[in-house]
């Protein structure tokens, strides 16, 4: 059976704005009846990183939120931090970050919550018995919220051909030790040259996993570095961000196409509690060659699209995906090839990455389904 997308283009006149084609996609994928009076709404969306412009607006964030309000619910805006050190690595930062790109109250008219608390750990283990994991590692806030509204800036990305709202889901909504699992299958590795010795890694290791041994140096400033067991290790990611000197580091070694699984996994984690109470929103505009997560948002890959609704995470991805590719390329961008219309852009920019992947595993695992009726309002 095919799951209907609601697609709406940026075509606009006085009586009919974005704004207001935004609240008819509300209505289509029936907002009222997903949020009852006194819901915990989250509205999850990727505030970006310090320096990217691609992002977003506010504006319409606010608009959601109005939306919200008008149907009794409590919503909140939120993200996760993230696993790599950055502009978003902690809850501090993060909100910074998102004030500096406008997500304060007094605009968005909603709380900014950061969903897994201060340093990433404040997480929900989720039983979902799938093929890789049996449980995951979902931010509490995500867990713990009634209904959860997903919007997403569609681009491109290096591990997944593209970020959707099986992205924003999978890796946006899960915890520090979530995202380690999803990215690495071995534990985190001390830079020796960078380790200082300091021990305060070893207060925030909850298995007692590391240790401190003589440096290979052996001088008196650094008698000693930090090494970490790799059988002890669970993969919680607490020590990567303890590290004053960033000497922890993870190892990017997982092959992406278990990578794309294991997010869609996540994803199904995220949203299996809330059947029936989860909706989602993809903007195709500025369509990035890459992740919000940079510092800078380069040329888009193609000219802006529109926006979607479905209450369809799998199917959303896959009408975006197909409209973007159905697009002539833009020469000026980072696009090598692929220009004309029905070329596969995303391979394009990233020739080893089947985005596929993540579409099949989020529908072999019941998330969603690829076949899709686009419905133009």
């Amino acid at each position: 059976m095919k799951s209907p997308v609601f697609f709406s283009d940026l075509k606009v006149e006085s009586k009919k704005t974005l704004l207001d084609k935004l609240d008819i996609l509300l209505d289509r994928v029936d907002l009222k009846g997903k949020v009852k009076e006194r819901d915990l709404v989250a509205v999850k969306l990727h505030f970006g990183e310090k320096g990217n412009t691609a992002y977003v607006r506010p504006i319409f964030l606010r608009r959601v939120i109005d939306r919200v309000k008008q149907c009794k619910g409590k919503p909140f805006l939120t993200d996760t931090n993230t696993l790599y050190i950055g502009t978003r690595s902690e809850a501090v930062s993060h909100l910074t970050t998102a004030f500096e790109n406008g997500f304060t109250e007094s605009v968005v008219n909603a709380p900014v919550l950061i969903a897994d608390g201060l340093r990433g750990n404040s997480a929900i283990k989720v039983r979902i018995d799938k093929p890789i994991f049996k449980t995951v590692s979902i931010a509490r806030e995500i867990d713990m919220a009634d209904v959860l509204i997903t919007v997403t800036h569609f681009k491109g990305h290096e591990l997944s051909g593209f970020g959707g709202a099986l992205k924003n889901l999978g890796m946006g909504c899960s915890s520090r030790e979530g995202k380690l699992s999803q990215h690495s299958n071995i534990s985190p590795q001390v830079k020796k040259k960078a380790c200082k010795g300091c021990e305060i890694c070893l207060s925030w290791c909850p298995q007692s996993a590391i240790s401190m041994v003589p440096s290979e140096s052996g001088s008196e400033n650094k008698p000693s570095i930090a090494l970490i067991d790799s059988t002890n290790c669970i993969g919680c990611g607490e020590c990567i961000l303890a590290c004053p000197s960033s000497a922890i580091q993870i190892q990017w070694n997982e092959s992406i196409p278990i990578f794309q699984k294991k997010m869609a996994e996540h994803a199904y984690g995220a949203v299996h509690k809330k059947k029936g109470k989860a909706l989602y929103l993809n903007f195709l505009t500025q369509i990035s060659p890459a992740c919000d997560c940079y510092g800078y948002s380069d040329t888009p890959i193609v000219n802006d699209i529109g926006v979607l609704s479905s209450e369809d995470p799998v199917a959303i991805d896959q009408a975006s995906v197909d409209l973007v590719n159905g697009e002539p390329g833009n020469r000026s961008s980072k696009l090598p090839g692929a220009w004309n219309p029905g070329e596969d852009k995303f391979r394009a920019i990233y020739p080893k990455v089947d985005w596929s992947i993540q579409l099949a595993h989020a529908e072999e695992i019941g998330l969603g389904s690829r076949k899709y009726e686009l419905i133009k309002i």
